[in-house]
């Protein structure tokens, strides 16, 4: 494969998230100034080299703590604080699969226009009203503490891989969840899209009938 073709592919890879859209570029333009130099051929070695883990990652990922393990340190700014924050005091309890299908919804909300259009924006929505809070733990009157580093840096790592820009692959669109423990009147009204530990997943339809 030529080092024009590889840019192309690398490009494809990685400018999926606007995160990675600059070193997309980057990349892109190293492998086509090696080819200016009259080099027709890359390894696929080389062509690693300059992906980093996570992008790596997009292309299939493992739901499993072992191929999580794989990922690095997770770090980023306001939105992965908040998609952490919400999949720890959500979901910290579940597989890896479930942390995952949790926060599929919340980017699902976030692409959705009846909501609103940052994770922090989808997760706070509702905060301080009574009864009108999305999720639960910004409203429950629990303080929020992260007490179990552990779990946190897992669902760090999901948020960061999803943030990163994972395919949607496992709640098929939805927009709503709830336990199995409850059943809340609008899951009547929803199709069911999955169920994955203990949550269902709902996808919210354009029109629901009150009959």
């Amino acid at each position: 494969m030529t080092f024009r073709l590889l840019a192309l592919a690398l490009w494809a890879a990685l400018s999926a998230s606007s995160v990675h859209a600059e070193r997309a570029a980057n990349a892109a333009s190293s492998l086509l100034a090696a080819e200016k130099q009259g080099l027709q051929t890359a390894s696929a070695q080389h062509l690693q080299q300059l992906v980093t883990p996570t992008a790596r990652g997009m292309a299939k990922v493992n739901y499993d703590r072992a191929w999580l393990a794989s990922v690095p340190e997770p770090a980023g700014g306001e939105q992965w604080r908040c998609l952490a924050e919400a999949l720890y005091f959500e979901a910290r309890g579940e597989t890896v699969k479930g942390q995952f299908a949790v926060a599929e919804v919340i980017l699902n909300r976030v692409d959705n226009p009846n909501y609103p259009s940052s994770v922090c924006g989808v997760i706070n929505q509702g905060t301080g009203q009574k009864y009108a809070c999305q999720f639960t733990y910004t409203c429950d009157g629990h303080p929020e503490h992260i007490s179990e580093k552990g779990a946190f840096d897992q669902v760090g790592k999901v948020a960061k891989v999803m943030l990163s820009g994972a395919p949607r692959k496992l709640t098929d669109g939805a927009t709503h969840y709830h336990t199995t423990a409850v059943r809340p009147r609008w899951a009547r009204k929803f199709p069911m899209t999955a169920q994955i530990g203990v949550h269902r997943f709902y996808r919210q339809p354009t029109r629901i009938s009150m009959n």
